[in-house]
């Protein structure tokens, strides 16, 4: 039998166990773009939210490309319930942005360029799954950082920066496993 002429279109999805904390549920599934299968212009990721949380982006950012979020209920059986409430800032103007609070199954569209976040999981009485889709092969942002003095910078932080683990230097790579996110909001980092 002849080797497959596209099998390098395919990507298994496989678990990927994490360590964000007893909000999330996991393993959860990633699919990292151009990491996982050249050229590819998509980036995804699924997780199961399961208790409140200030989500990993505390910073307005934007990207480049266009960005959805999906917040669903977790329970496929039954995709119309949904028992959260989740809060996101969106503006063109970093400094005029908006709130937006989901409270039913939504996507949420994000032009890129378009400012969004910090985005918080105020309440999660039923397990959600959320998904952020980004339509390029990586996932570049620019974010806006205030300083303890209240000035203000614009930081770049793609892939390129994500060499290495921060807890881990043997590690090459930034697995996305949420071992540091946990242990900074504990306060043990």
């Amino acid at each position: 039998m002849s080797e497959l002429k596209y099998k390098d279109m395919a990507f298994e999805l496989k678990p990927q166990y994490t360590d964000w904390g007893d909000w999330c549920y996991s393993p959860q599934l990633y699919f990292r773009g151009a990491e996982d299968i050249p050229g590819a212009k998509y980036n995804v990721g699924w997780q199961v939210f399961m208790k409140p949380v200030h989500w990993m982006e505390p910073d307005p950012h934007f990207h480049r490309e266009e960005e959805y979020l999906v917040f669903i209920n977790a329970d496929l059986y039954h995709p119309e319930e949904f028992d959260a409430e989740i809060e996101i800032w969106l503006g063109y103007d970093v400094s005029k942005m908006e709130k937006h609070v989901i409270t039913k199954p939504t996507i949420l569209r994000i032009p890129g360029s378009m400012w969004h976040c910090p985005m918080d999981f105020i309440r999660i009485d039923k397990p959600i799954l959320f998904q952020a889709v980004y339509l390029d092969g990586t996932s570049g942002r620019v974010s806006r950082q205030i300083d303890a003095d209240g000035n203000e910078k614009f930081v770049y932080g793609g892939p390129e920066l994500m060499h290495g683990c921060r807890l881990d230097p043997t590690k090459d790579r930034c697995t996305y496993c949420g071992k540091c996110f946990r242990l900074a909001n504990e306060g043990k980092e």
